[in-house]
């Protein structure tokens, strides 16, 4: 077996050719960066780009680069960035390379960085507004013809409309490659129309009765509030209750598959500040008396309010203080003269009772025929066929009672 470094691809620096802005004939330079420190330094530009661009909140520096740094550190960095003429950082997209091991295969997987572990929907290239075909189809390109520094390609949790999914579709259009498009999830959202009152909203909703109740009767004892954290000088209390508050909250199913471990909770810890630093965070605290009952985080970026995760004592659960928290981050929401409301990842009869609109994300599998990647194909078909066996073999409580030990063990990491 030849050692990592020897396998690992080599630094991209090439031209890609089309159409620029306003129709002018445009070539980008394309580079790569490969070390953390660079990443790092990126910020300033990273940041200007993501404003003039329609990518969400899960493509910016201050949610990648605390996953790199906390979740990642052993992946190397292949973010591929293009530049104008005048130099200019007009597009990027965030790769990182990590090793995988199919049917006793070591391969060396080439993917999004943010995609595992924290919930990362919408991944995307990050491109200037209006030159997105240019600069996703000149990633695809760069990709492909650095074929020789990876096996198998795989973007996840992509949106269906996604720039960066028709432009890798139609790179890879050759009988020389395999090329597959998969479903992930469904992710619930509503939208707002100018001028809405959260009353009106409200009385469209499957749970107006219920929040009407459950929060009468929390605002009759003494001492109930709710709290909302922005600024990133007070994010770390808040914060440390809902990792609390979310623990306790899955403790009985054997942990939480969205905030599991310390190396996941060390990564919230550091986004949320960097959050913070934009006048993105949104932190909703929910007290009755000094005794904190329901949390829920946030994220508010351009129009959008994102519903992230959530956490409640579960010896309130009777009152549904995690209902009328979540109605009162619709009420900041629309107040705060946002248009959409999107609850991510997710079809929990909750989110059903809130929205009446959802949005798909899909994965993209890429590999050479009869190159090393096709080894990863067949070896989730016989996972999936075993796993298939067991549950028809197993009883039901022992299939549960093995998820719960996988979700344990992933906690100590």
């Amino acid at each position: 077996m030849r050692k990592a470094e020897e396998l690992a691809p080599s630094p991209l620096s090439l031209a890609g050719e089309g159409q620029g802005e306003g129709g002018r004939e445009g070539r980008l330079r394309l580079v790569s960066v490969r070390d953390g420190l660079s990443f790092a330094r990126l910020r300033p530009e990273w940041d200007a780009l993501l404003e003039r661009s329609g990518a969400g909140v899960f493509n910016s520096w201050e949610w990648l680069y605390p996953w790199y740094h906390r979740i990642g550190p052993d992946r190397e960095l292949m973010i591929l960035l293009a530049r104008d003429e005048a130099g200019e950082l007009v597009g990027l997209l965030p790769l990182c390379l990590s090793w995988t091991w199919a049917a006793g295969r070591r391969l060396r997987r080439l993917s999004f960085l943010g995609e595992s572990r924290v919930g990362s929907d919408y991944l995307d290239v990050v491109a200037r507004a209006g030159m997105e075909p240019l600069v996703a189809a000149s990633f695809a390109r760069a990709v492909r013809d650095a074929r020789a520094g990876w096996d198998v390609l795989e973007l996840s949790d992509v949106d269906q409309d996604s720039w960066a999914l028709r432009a890798f579709r139609e790179a890879f259009v050759s009988p020389a490659w395999q090329v597959e498009v998969s479903d992930r999830f469904t992710c619930p959202f509503e939208t707002f129309a100018s001028g809405t009152r959260f009353e009106d909203f409200l009385r469209k909703t499957g749970r107006r009765d219920n929040f009407l109740r459950r929060r009468k009767w929390l605002s009759s004892q003494e001492g109930f509030r709710i709290e909302r954290t922005v600024a990133p000088s007070e994010v770390s209390r808040p914060l440390a209750e809902l990792l609390r508050l979310h623990a306790q909250r899955w403790a009985r199913d054997g942990g939480s598959q969205g905030i599991n471990g310390p190396s996941v909770e060390a990564f919230h810890r550091d986004a949320a500040e960097y959050l913070a630093e934009r006048g993105w965070l949104r932190l909703f605290t929910l007290l009755v008396g000094k005794q904190v009952v329901a949390s829920v985080y946030g994220i508010a970026h351009r129009s959008k309010f994102i519903y992230y995760q959530s956490g409640f004592d579960p010896t309130w659960a009777s009152r549904s203080v995690g209902l009328v928290l979540t109605g009162e981050t619709f009420r900041d929401a629309i107040e705060s003269g946002l248009s959409e409301y999107d609850f991510l990842r997710g079809t929990e009869a909750y989110k059903a009772d809130w929205t009446t609109q959802e949005r798909r994300t899909v994965a993209v599998r890429v590999w050479e025929k009869g190159g090393r990647g096709r080894w990863l194909s067949r070896g989730e078909s016989a996972e999936r066929l075993l796993r298939g066996v067991a549950k028809r073999v197993l009883p039901r409580a022992a299939v549960e009672s093995i998820r719960r030990y996988r979700r344990r063990r992933a906690s100590l990491y």
